[in-house]
């Protein structure tokens, strides 16, 4: 349980690690976000396959094929539908919250309420990998997921300073959405240890919402200035690094 609770204030943490690095920098280049943003996209589909899926299917027993499937469906669906109330990422960076962030701080509030509610699931997902018992794979999972709020957190930083809220304020939102994170984290891990016959769906449900961040939010988001090939190759080294990480810890 104590590493659990650490791990979950270090997912957290990871967004305001990022807001910190915002507010040094202010205006962070977007081919150093983008490249960050894809190599943690590669780290978060390793761990999606390797850590969730896969072990999904050798939970499942007779019909782990079908949980497996019906799980990762589910859990893409529920962002789906999330989406469809609160759009992400790249729905509004770049749209009307750059265009409008110094006149409309409705819209900067809205895009920090859309991370704030997609970190409920990924930190679920970090939750249920400690569930299933594999620690070593429930801390790639969570390094992937950390790695994701680190640019999370510093694209939130500038839009709501120039829509005029106060740096302290900044900060404590910025702080706010880490913490959803780490609700998540704990809903995830004592969901699966309260009743192990959820594990195999709970795994592949996390798998999937994991893969519905990473093809409809991060990989857009970094393709979206024109360094599609740089964050191509950062994907494929953050998916690489997780497959070598996962091998050499057996």
């Amino acid at each position: 349980m104590k590493m659990v609770l650490l791990t979950a204030l270090g997912v957290g943490g990871a967004t305001v690690i990022g807001a910190v690095i915002g507010f040094i920098f202010k205006k962070i280049s977007h081919t150093f976000s983008d490249i960050v943003l894809s190599f943690a996209a590669g780290v978060m589909l390793s761990a999606a396959v390797l850590g969730l899926i896969l072990p999904s299917l050798d939970y499942g027993g007779k019909f782990g094929l079908l949980i497996t499937v019906a799980g990762i469906f589910a859990g893409a669906l529920c962002l789906n539908v999330i989406d469809k109330i609160v759009p992400h990422l790249h729905k509004l960076v770049g749209s009307d919250v750059e265009e409008h962030k110094s006149s409309n701080l409705s819209k900067v509030l809205l895009f920090v309420m859309a991370i704030a509610i997609h970190n409920l699931p990924e930190g679920i997902a970090a939750g249920v990998g400690f569930g299933s018992g594999d620690t070593s794979q429930a801390l790639i999972i969570a390094g992937g997921i950390a790695l994701q709020n680190i640019p999370e957190g510093m694209v939130i930083i500038g839009p709501m300073i120039a829509a005029g809220v106060k740096p302290s304020k900044t900060f404590i939102i910025a702080m706010l959405t880490g913490v959803v994170e780490v609700i998540g984290t704990l809903i995830g891990y004592f969901a699966v240890t309260v009743s192990a016959a959820i594990l195999p769906f709970a795994l592949a449900f996390a798998g999937g919402t994991m893969l519905y961040v990473i093809s409809d939010e991060m990989i857009p988001e970094t393709h979206a200035h024109g360094h599609e090939r740089g964050a191509t190759y950062a994907l494929l080294v953050g998916f690489c690094v997780m497959l070598i990480t996962d091998v050499l810890l057996g």
